[in-house]
């Protein structure tokens, strides 16, 4: 259960600027930082917090609907499959993870339960994943591979496919050794957003502003990048409104570098299991870190 890949001298931009260069110069003088990252099996010991702090992340503000805490220990409950991404050791906190569950294996647990209601009651809602909302109400739930990732927000995107390529191997391993994880479809939670008319901007008043008209279409966005490249291997895919509404300053709190503001929302991908492998290989090429 030790460490099985490392990514050594990783260029990350931290962006930090030398406040003294003038010009052009301050916009191209950044800091570069060199980490390791590291590749671990879920650690049941010391993984436990972090993991919930990254559930509650990607869950949004309907993570109060959910026992995290009971997620997170179902989750260490299998470590030999999904990994972490570390920057200090085994005995420091997650900063991003991978991992997948099996939704019929685990169907009496409550947290599964409620997470394939909640799912279900979602996909009902949204016309594109009514292929999702049929599946899910089969009785009993066929064997879908629930895939839960997050990481930090400033985690380089390209630590993402060895945890694919990963999970491929070890799922291929499982099903060697009889264990339940030969998957009909992967289901696959993540986050996005769309943009929105700033608060700010409403109270300001400002007629030069730009602003989007109702009968405009709203183009959604996603957090992780790799899930463009997976939606075009699924059998279907959309976003969804959280059933908890933030306060109305968060969506301008998001506002860092553009007019708009940003609503958070939930996303869901299916895809059929004989089209994972090569939804996986794209990620590897789209997200390969440059030359």
């Amino acid at each position: 259960m030790g460490k099985r890949k490392q990514l050594k001298d990783s260029d990350v931009v931290m962006g930090g600027a030398d406040p003294s260069a003038e010009g052009d110069e301050s916009d191209e003088e950044m800091d570069i930082v060199n980490v390791d990252f590291e590749w671990f099996d879920p650690q049941p010991a010391v993984d436990f917090h972090g993991l919930k702090n990254l559930l509650r992340q990607l869950f949004d503000a309907d993570a109060q609907d959910f026992d995290i805490s009971a997620l997170a220990d179902l989750i260490l409950s299998q470590p030999l499959l999904g990994s972490t991404v570390k920057v200090d050791g085994n005995e420091s906190d997650p900063y991003a993870f991978l991992t997948v569950l099996n939704l019929q294996e685990h169907k009496d647990k409550p947290v599964i339960q409620q997470l394939t209601s909640y799912i279900q009651h979602k996909a009902s809602s949204v016309p594109s994943l009514a292929p999702l909302a049929t599946l899910l109400s089969q009785t009993p739930v066929p064997p879908v591979g629930l895939v839960l990732t997050e990481r930090l927000i400033n985690m380089p995107s390209e630590v993402v496919p060895p945890m694919y390529s990963m999970l491929q191997e070890e799922i291929a391993w499982a099903i060697e050794e009889k264990e339940p994880y030969n998957f009909s479809h992967y289901l696959i939670v993540s986050k996005g957003y769309e943009e929105v008319e700033s608060k700010l901007d409403m109270e300001d008043a400002r007629p030069n502003k730009k602003k989007k008209k109702s009968g405009d279409k709203v183009e959604q966005f996603y957090f992780h990048p790799e899930d463009e490249v997976l939606q075009r291997h699924a059998q279907c895919y959309g976003s969804y409104e959280y059933t908890h509404e933030r306060d109305e300053g968060h969506s301008d709190s998001k506002r860092a570098f553009q007019e708009l503001g940003i609503k958070t929302t939930g996303s869901l991908l299916l895809i059929d299991a004989s089209k994972f492998e090569d939804a996986v290989k794209d990620v590897t090429g789209y997200l390969k870190p440059p030359v």
